[in-house]
């Protein structure tokens, strides 16, 4: 792909959404609420025409493309949040001690994994939402990073580090994310 004098990405605004630009700071609103972002790199320039997020940049190097694609990608999940939102699954497995999972304010409470006294605690992010279904937990919000980064809490709350995990595969492990089963 030749490197023409300036890289332009576009993104489509779907009906319904709103999408503001000051700063550098992208304000994107819809349906299901509204995300805010600063997205700043030197010569990057964002600014919304004709119904589309557009991402400038004169004379760009292979970094400049790059980042302007991330930017892209960045304001597209934006905009998928506040219009359909983010799910996450996962699941409790256990062989040895029967895990006992509840969400109380802003943490994910694990009582009885391998047996333990003390209950291991996972943090939710701001804007999630975590509900427990029997051996399922459902992590649900419109920011795709505080979702996933809630999601991992509660999976890295479980690891297990001083035994054998071809025995020991008790645990909460994601099973699907954003509507993609994971595979193993």
């Amino acid at each position: 792909m030749p490197i023409d004098a300036w890289v332009r990405e576009e993104v489509e605004i779907p009906e319904g959404v709103e999408v503001t630009v000051e700063n550098n700071v992208v304000k994107v609103k819809g349906p299901k609420g509204e995300l805010e972002r600063e997205l700043k790199y030197p010569g990057v320039k964002i600014f919304t025409e004709d119904g589309k997020v557009v991402i400038y940049k004169d004379f760009p190097r292979r970094k400049d493309i790059a980042i302007a694609r991330t930017f892209k990608a960045h304001i597209n999940n934006m905009i998928k949040g506040v219009t359909e939102g983010f799910t996450y699954k996962l699941k409790v497995v256990y062989s040895h001690f029967p895990i006992t999972v509840k969400v109380q304010g802003d943490k994910v409470i694990i009582e009885n994994f391998l047996g333990e006294k003390a209950p291991r605690i996972a943090q939710i992010l701001p804007g999630v939402k975590v509900k427990v279904q029997g051996q399922e937990i459902i992590v649900e919000g419109i920011d795709k990073e505080k979702v996933g980064q809630t999601a991992a809490n509660i999976e890295q709350a479980t690891r297990i580090t001083k035994w054998d995990r071809r025995v020991f595969q008790d645990g909460i492990y994601i099973v699907e994310k954003a509507g993609k089963p994971i595979k193993f």
